[in-house]
């Protein structure tokens, strides 16, 4: 096979002032192909049916060429697939190189936008040379959405379970076949949060519809995310008069300390966490002491509100409701989404995460309209009635075999400071594969990277920023496994919003991480880091700045260990779990995967 050579500067910028840093140049090969244009009209597309390709009727709304957009002009398809899948699908008009990419989203969805996330490097990208789509889960919401949809048709919860991203990956295909004359080359799936659910659904319910998937922060304990961990947050931290004890003010104290117990356990004081599993944070460290300054400390109640979160839910026993909390080095990023900012705020995430899934999509019968979060009970007996529906919506299975008989590679990635969902869910998953399949089959088509100081997606403390499209399609293409990716961060100027969130990288007014800042006010790059695949971790060679990637190496392994994996849902990382449901109206009915 013909290839070319991708050199990637991860994040470079021309003239570096002194100041920042230089990333090393990283090179990918991926396949040589050739464009292809398209054999018929844009607006031809409307006309089509393609009801019997899909499997389900499926209406065009729209096909329009949008010759003005950014990186290169495209036909733009929208429609639906019954009962409200709506999709999106961008068919370059002059640029196509037989690449297909889908995106995911995070939340609950509920609305259609495009976003490329850590293209950096990969010229298909970059160029605008990719069929790009996606889909907003089978309902209307987005960043308001209360998940009341589910209440309403229980159709729907199949369709954002697992049959909207599948039939839209079925309906982008059959549109390229139409337009093109021809089937793409390789197929991608790129999401992170509730997207990286989404990815692993595709590798384990459907593993021939994508020949490389990039799976983020997995939200894919979904059934115990959206109830224990979020809900959790809440109840641990308010007092009998339902007011707020921890706060954001008490974060910084709570960070300092965490660095102070924990970041220099890797031999290196650098304001980073390379393994949280490694440490321990006790924050009665800085219980305030008599005549002590009250901004500088925590109460009684603050200390043990700050253990709870950090341990996760749990029952009267110390059984685990969910892996754990989130771990210590991800404090700053708290506020506003497990703690309020100030103790007269009234949301925060973690309210409207518990409660939407809760009333509207965990359990097979709703709970009263008046149920809220704080109606949740830590319970093992909850704990079951809670999960009823873990095998409709959750995707934990390691039986990736099909996946991988199929040519596909996966790489999981976490940040380690996550704040949302905690990095030892995908550690578990990527346990659970090597268990079943053994190390040398998942090495073969499998990578796990967790990124110290890596907030949800994107952000954070440490480097978080990387080439992981060019690092899937030089693997899928052009047979070069990723043993290691440089990561950079990035401080000053404008940064985009965090893929998952909200923003659309081509065609639209905003940007996921990666995507290019206004002139004159992009960040600067001031810290590169080399991440290898787990068990593995940097470390420093003891000589240079440790700001610069250059200066480490391959550390030793650091695998979590099995103790740590414990909780009440480690059987759910089982094969061949999976139900698949029809609904009628609000009655499910599911058949296990053999009766499929």
């Amino acid at each position: 096979m013909a290839m070319l050579v991708a050199m990637l500067g991860v994040g470079a910028t021309t003239g570096l002032k002194a100041q920042e840093i230089a990333p090393p140049v990283q090179s990918f090969s991926i396949a040589q192909l050739k464009t292809v244009a398209p054999v018929m009209g844009c607006e031809q597309l409307k006309s089509i049916d393609l009801s019997s390709q899909v499997g389900a009727a499926t209406h065009i709304t729209a096909a329009v060429e949008k010759k003005d957009a950014r990186p290169a002009p495209y036909c733009d398809v929208q429609g639906y697939v019954e009962p409200s899948i709506r999709f999106e699908v961008r068919l370059p008009l002059a640029t196509w190189t037989q690449r297909y990419l889908q995106t995911g989203c995070g939340g609950l969805c509920g609305m259609v936008s495009i976003r490329g996330d850590r293209e950096e490097g990969c010229a298909p990208a970059t160029n605008g040379e990719l069929v790009m789509a996606t889909t907003d889960m089978g309902h209307a919401g987005g960043m308001a959405d209360d998940g009341s949809w589910g209440s309403r048709d229980y159709q729907l919860r199949i369709d954002f379970a697992y049959r909207s991203v599948h039939l839209t990956a079925v309906a982008a295909k059959a549109l390229i076949a139409h337009y093109y004359g021809q089937a793409p080359q390789y197929s991608y799936f790129a999401g992170c949060s509730d997207g990286g659910r989404e990815a692993l659904m595709e590798a384990q319910r459907f593993p021939q519809d994508f020949n490389g998937i990039t799976a983020g922060a997995a939200a894919m304990n979904f059934s115990t995310q959206n109830s224990f961990y979020h809900g959790w947050n809440v109840d641990a931290n308010k007092d009998e008069k339902g007011q707020w004890i921890l706060t954001g003010d008490q974060l910084p104290i709570l960070h300092k300390l965490a660095l102070d117990e924990c970041d220099a356990l890797d031999g290196l004081k650098d304001g980073l966490i390379s393994n949280p599993t490694l440490c321990h944070v006790d924050p009665a460290k800085v219980e305030c002491k008599a005549g002590e300054d009250a901004t500088t400390c925590l109460t009684h109640e603050q200390v043990r509100v700050a253990r709870e979160i950090y341990a996760g839910a749990h029952d009267s026993k110390g059984k685990k409701l969910v892996l754990s909390g989130p771990m210590p080095g991800s404090e700053l990023a708290w506020k506003g989404v497990l703690i309020p900012p100030t103790a007269d705020a009234k949301f925060v995430l973690s309210m409207g995460a518990s409660e939407s899934a809760l009333k509207h999509l965990l359990y097979e019968q709703d709970p009263p309209a008046s149920f809220t979060d704080r109606d949740l009970q830590f319970t093992e007996e909850s704990f079951k009635a809670t999960t009823q529906l873990h095998k409709l919506f959750d995707a934990t299975d390691p039986d990736l075999a099909p996946f991988a008989a199929h040519g596909g590679k996966l790489i999981l990635w976490h940040g380690w400071a996550d704040q949302h969902i905690s990095p030892l869910n995908t550690v578990a998953y990527y346990t659970a594969i090597k268990k079943l399949l053994g190390d040398e089959k998942t090495d073969s088509f499998t990578r796990l990277f967790l990124f110290p100081g890596g907030y949800h997606c994107g952000d954070g403390e440490g480097p978080f920023d990387y080439p992981l499209l060019a690092a899937i399609m030089a693997w899928v293409e052009g047979g070069q496994s990723p043993d290691v990716l440089i990561a950079s961060h990035s401080s000053g100027g404008k940064r985009a919003p965090l893929q998952g969130v909200v923003g659309e990288m081509r065609g639209g007014a905003m940007g996921a991480p990666g995507a290019a800042a206004a002139p004159g006010n992009a960040p600067k790059i001031d810290r590169t880091r080399p991440i290898y695949p787990y068990p593995y971790v940097a470390k420093y060679r003891g000589t240079g700045s440790p700001d610069d990637a250059k200066n480490f190496v391959k550390g030793e392994a650091q695998p979590v260990s099995d103790k740590q994996l414990l909780w009440l849902g480690s059987g759910f990382f089982a094969p061949h779990y999976e139900q698949w449901c029809t609904a009628q109206g609000t009655t499910l009915h599911c058949a296990d995967q053999a009766q499929k």
